[in-house]
Parts: structure tokens; sequence; C-alpha cells
């Protein structure tokens, strides 16, 4: 169990995370590795900027960087009923950019990612916040197996979606969302069950584009996150983070790079980051022009109870000091 905060400290947040660890994944590993408020329950992994024997290995081979010991297991290698899709061009060919790591030590979990999370949430009912910052493959699994699970969880926030703004991946669809359209709508829909069954059913929590694409990591940030020494931790994000800012370089006209994974994180640890509009929410997967289109219900036209709440706006520059200070200071600790 997590601090309960009755000894007068903060209390700790228990997290469940899911993830396709490329490198910004990376980063949200090692900022909730770095986050005294955090209790990391476990981590499962998945298709989407790598295959998943790719990134379950990153998974365990980041958070043994870091120095944290929680189960790591893999999940779902492909999408629902698509093809699968990497971004070797985005996150390099094993997904951790030109940063290598040794193979991890410590024995990867038996058990099936989807399952993890169901039985995380079965045991700690109304405790846990689900993370998802991949493509929602494994969720949708889950909560298939277990349709309680959205009443089961204190909360789900996402890494998805673009709403008012243009995707990343088609002219509509960020990638996680691109990579398995279908999985997000049985996940939204699950929620949407949920709040239309029960008012108090607290909705989703999903940040897209719209204010992840405020927080660009630039060169600077790497200095000062590596002001404490050289050492494992600043090595490995500076060898990572380098192909990642030629990226963007090539694609986004900037030398540094959008680090949604971590303020996401960020946001779940700490929710005054973020101001959010309630709506309801799906998915175009119509194989069209709109395919993989996060579509939300602004005007309430559909008299549909909202099952989300979209985050429109957050405090990037606070978000970039606290990743800096904290990985910064991991870093440190990591080195002596």
């Amino acid at each position: 169990m997590g601090n309960d905060g009755r000894d007068g400290s903060q209390p700790r947040v228990p997290l469940l995370l899911d993830v396709d660890t490329g490198i910004d994944d990376a980063l949200a590993l090692l900022y909730a590795a770095a986050s005294p408020e955090a209790e990391l329950v476990a981590v499962t992994a998945l298709h989407g900027n790598a295959p998943v024997e790719d990134t379950e290995r990153n998974t365990r081979a980041v958070l043994e960087l870091a120095g944290c010991e929680v189960e790591v297991a893999g999940g779902r290698g492909a999408p629902l009923l698509r093809p699968l899709e990497t971004t070797p061009e985005t996150h390099g060919p094993h997904g951790l950019g030109y940063a290598t790591l040794p193979e991890p030590a410590g024995q990867r979990s038996a058990r099936y990612g989807p399952d993890v999370m169901v039985d995380a949430a079965r045991r700690r009912p109304g405790e846990l916040t689900l993370v998802t910052l991949g493509p929602l493959t494994n969720l949708a699994v889950a909560v298939l197996a277990e349709p309680r699970l959205p009443s089961l969880l204190h909360r789900w926030i996402a890494m998805a979606g673009a709403f008012r703004v243009p995707g990343n991946t088609t002219p509509v669809s960020e990638w996680n969302i691109h990579c398995d359209p279908e999985a997000a709508r049985i996940a939204l829909g699950a929620w949407q069950t949920a709040v239309d069954a029960d008012e108090a059913q607290p909705r989703a929590m999903i940040m897209g584009l719209d204010v992840t694409e405020g927080a660009r990591l630039l060169p600077t940030h790497l200095d000062l996150l590596a002001a404490g020494g050289r050492g494992p931790v600043t090595d490995f994000a500076s060898d990572a983070l380098r192909f990642y800012f030629e990226f963007h370089a090539r694609y986004d006209g900037f030398y540094g790079a959008f680090v949604h994974d971590p303020f996401v994180v960020a946001a779940a640890l700490d929710p005054a980051l973020v101001r959010t509009e309630p709506a309801s929410v799906d998915v175009d997967a119509s194989h069209g022009p709109g395919d993989g289109q996060t579509i939300a219900d602004w005007r309430h036209t559909t008299g549909r109870r909202p099952n989300a709440d979209v985050v429109v706006a957050a405090d990037a520059e606070v978000f970039l000091a606290r990743l800096v200070e904290r990985v910064g200071g991991l870093a440190a600790a990591r080195s002596r």
C-alpha cells in the first residue's frame, strides 16, 4: 500500500503505466522513478514505437538504470485488427535512438500485460491511476476481459489524440490512436458506458497534441539536466535525445523534441498542471480520410454524458523545470 498521508507527508499516487517504450516513454519512466509522490505499482508494455519485444526490454532496462524495481509485463504485440506499425524513423531501430543499455538483469514477468492491469485494479479497487502512453490495445483487451475496469480504477489518463490541432501521423490522427483506432473506440466506449450508468464514475483524462506539443525539450534543458555531472542516466538521455532532436529538426523545424509522455505522467501526479473541458469523446475507425480522428462533442449535441476531461491548456514551463530537476536529481544520485 502507498503512503496515505496520515504521517503528514504528501500521499503517494499509485500508478500503473502502460508504455510502448521509445524515447519519450523512457523519459516518462525516469520521471516517475524520480518523483517522490509516485508509487509505481506495475508497468505493462505493448507494440507502438517499436515491437513489443523491444518495448518490454527497453522498459526493464530503463527502470534498472533508474534503480527502480517493479514488475514489467509484456502485453499485446499487434493491434486488434490492423497490421503492426512502428516508428524507427522517430525512435530508432529498437526504440531508444542512439542509446544502448545493458541487457536487463531482472527476470521478465511471466504474466500478460492486460491481466496485470485487471489483477492490480481488482486488488486495490478505487486506488490506482492507469496512465497509458502508447496505443490503447492493452487497455482494450483488459476492459473486454473485465468490463468493470473503469469503476475499479481511480482514474485513467491517456496520452492520445489531436482535438483542435492537426494530427502528427495523418492530417487528423495522433500516433497512439492511429496505431489502433478500434482499441481506442473500445476503451472510450467502456468509459462512456460507465459514466452513462453512474454519473459519479470518474471520467478519463486525455492529453492530446493540443497541449503535449507545448512542451519542447531543447539542448539547453539537457545541459541543465546534466549540471550535476555526467553519469549513466545523463549519457543515456543524451544519446537517446540526440536521435529525437534530429528527427524533429527534419520534420518539425526545430532542434529539440516534443516530450509528450513525461508531460502526461507529470499531470497524473499533479493535476494542477492542466486545465480540462468535459466532452464525450469517440474515435473514427472508418479507414477513410478521418480514420483515427478523436472526436469530442464540445457542444454536447449528442446528449451523452462526457466520458472524458480533455486537457485544453497546460503549464509546460513548470513541467519542463520539474523534469530537469527530477531527472537531473536522479541522474546525480545514480552516478554516485
